[in-house]
């Protein structure tokens, strides 16, 4: 049964995952560092360039799953109009009650 994302334990993830739910995209850049960074698949990307494009332009959306480590580790189905619906684990990394990093790939 999914994990409503307004319920996820992680106040930090719990707003970007809302932000990016809503594809509210300055809500979601607030909930970051200014220098946050991420990982697709083990790959470090421009966080601002996959963002637009694989949740903002494609209507990206994470039904979770499952959460773990504190909040911090989810897995979920994320989708978008780009690749349709895809199993993904998801790793926070969260600083001063912003998150600062995360790394995501299919599970």
């Amino acid at each position: 049964m999914a994990i409503p994302a307004d319920q996820l334990t992680d106040p930090a993830v719990r707003a970007l995952v809302m932000a990016l739910n809503a594809n509210d995209e300055q809500a979601f850049f607030e909930a970051l560092t200014p220098d946050a960074t991420m990982s697709d698949d083990g790959s470090d990307r421009d966080l601002r360039h996959w963002t637009s494009k694989e949740v903002f332009s494609s209507n990206g959306y994470m039904d979770i799953e499952s959460e773990s480590d504190d909040g911090l580790s989810l897995v979920a189905e994320y989708r978008n109009d780009t690749w349709g619906a895809m199993r993904t684990k998801w790793k926070f990394t969260v600083s001063d009650g912003k998150v600062s990093r995360f790394d995501t790939g299919q599970a």
